[in-house]
């Protein structure tokens, strides 16, 4: 705020100038934290990382883990699935990806990964311009379920109304409607957008809604029905989303607020609308602040697009990153670190907590007192930004 209560020139001002004052938006501005920003604070109980309960269900699915796939290409297909399944978790499939678009999804998939880096944009944009099949949408399906998993798709608003009924009736358990920004009340002039009520009413199966870091829209999307909701704009790895439209919100405040609204709709309604942080969450101990900040379960992307059953061959994109004319992501590799089942479970070979995430996770939870999500979700969070420099000088070679 800038208080102008002196006169600066020459000539005498009025009373009424002498006591202006300049209002700034900086004025106001709110601060925010991320994973680096913040810590977890131990309390007064510990217990055994074996008594630690991580099961809970989802949307109807039963889940071991918290764990789920992010819907890319480069993460999720029918196999992938399986093997997270049968590990406890949850993979979702991309619905306006390659998987329906191509009978022989792996081959573009290899041509993606190996495109030189100043081309893929190209081989990107080229990928996504088949259209996208019914007929293989179907099958992805009972692919998934051949595989032991149940299927969980997702698609952006524009196709949902198309896809949401025709993967209903086959067989599909969840339906993701997952864009850039989620919004109650999306406005448009030139079509008539999805109205989330009423697709949430007359869809069979559950349906989820993302992406939001707002509490009140995140409460709005809940009243239209929204089984579980995700937060997360721009944070992923291989998103610019940040970068190209300057938008988002750190992930342990939007997380953080997004609960609050969770938590806001089960005292008025009674129920219980799961929170998912989507991205952001690359080491062990950032998934254990992911849940004490608010989060019921965690989507992972390119963590898991290093295992070797992902179909990326250690490569990953963004959802928005074949756009052909303002993409918000990127290829980046990963590499491949091993089987799905040593990122998760271990043994880790490393020690910067990328492997055995689950193990961390439950580690983390014991050394807090917390036996459940709902435990974890109490723990005492501090903001301290130097917790991951404070005497580690030898660490960073100095």
């Amino acid at each position: 705020m800038l208080d102008r209560t002196e006169s600066t020139g020459i000539h005498e001002r009025s009373p009424a100038a002498s006591r202006r004052i300049f209002r700034s938006k900086v004025d106001s501005i709110r601060s925010t934290y991320g994973f680096e920003d913040v810590s977890l604070a131990p309390g007064t109980e510990t217990v055994e990382p074996s008594d630690v309960d991580l099961a809970q269900t989802f949307c109807g699915i039963e889940l071991r883990v918290p764990i789920l796939a992010s819907a890319m290409d480069a993460v999720v297909n029918a196999r992938f699935a399986g093997a997270l399944a049968e590990l406890g978790g949850l993979a979702v499939l991309n619905l306006e990806g390659v998987q329906a678009r191509y009978e022989d999804p792996d081959a573009v998939l290899s041509r993606i990964a190996a495109a030189p880096d100043d081309e893929v944009q190209d081989y990107l944009a080229a990928a996504y311009q088949a259209p996208i099949r019914e007929d293989l949408i179907a099958r992805r399906i009972d692919e998934i379920h051949a595989a032991g998993s149940p299927a969980a798709v997702a698609a952006t608003p524009a196709a949902a109304r198309r896809f949401g009924p025709f993967c209903a009736e086959h067989g599909a358990d969840l339906f993701l409607v997952q864009s850039q920004v989620s919004s109650a009340r999306h406005l448009a002039s030139g079509y008539d957008p999805l109205s989330l009520a009423e697709f949430t009413r007359f869809m069979p199966i559950p349906v989820a809604v993302g992406n939001t870091t707002s509490a009140e829209a995140a409460y709005q999307l809940m009243e239209q029905g929204a089984a579980a909701v995700f937060v997360g704009v721009g944070p992923g790895a291989a998103c610019t989303t940040r970068e190209v439209l300057g938008i988002g919100v750190p992930q342990v405040t939007a997380i953080s607020d997004v609960a609050a609204a969770r938590d806001a709709y089960m005292a008025e309604t009674g129920r219980y609308v799961p929170v998912v942080a989507d991205g952001g969450m690359r080491r062990g101990g950032e998934l254990a602040k992911a849940v004490a900040a608010g989060a019921d379960v965690l989507m992972l992307g390119s963590p898991l697009a290093r295992a070797e059953e992902a179909p990326g061959r250690g490569t990953n994109w963004g959802m928005a990153a074949p756009s052909p004319t303002l993409p918000r992501g990127t290829r980046i590799k990963v590499g491949t670190a091993g089987t799905l089942e040593r990122i998760l479970f271990g043994p880790a070979n490393v020690t910067d907590g990328s492997e055995n995430l689950v193990g961390a996770l439950r580690q983390s939870m014991a050394a807090l007192g917390a036996r459940t999500i709902r435990d974890m979700q109490a723990v005492e969070m501090i903001h301290a930004p130097s917790v991951q420099t404070e005497g580690k000088s030898w660490q960073r070679g100095r």
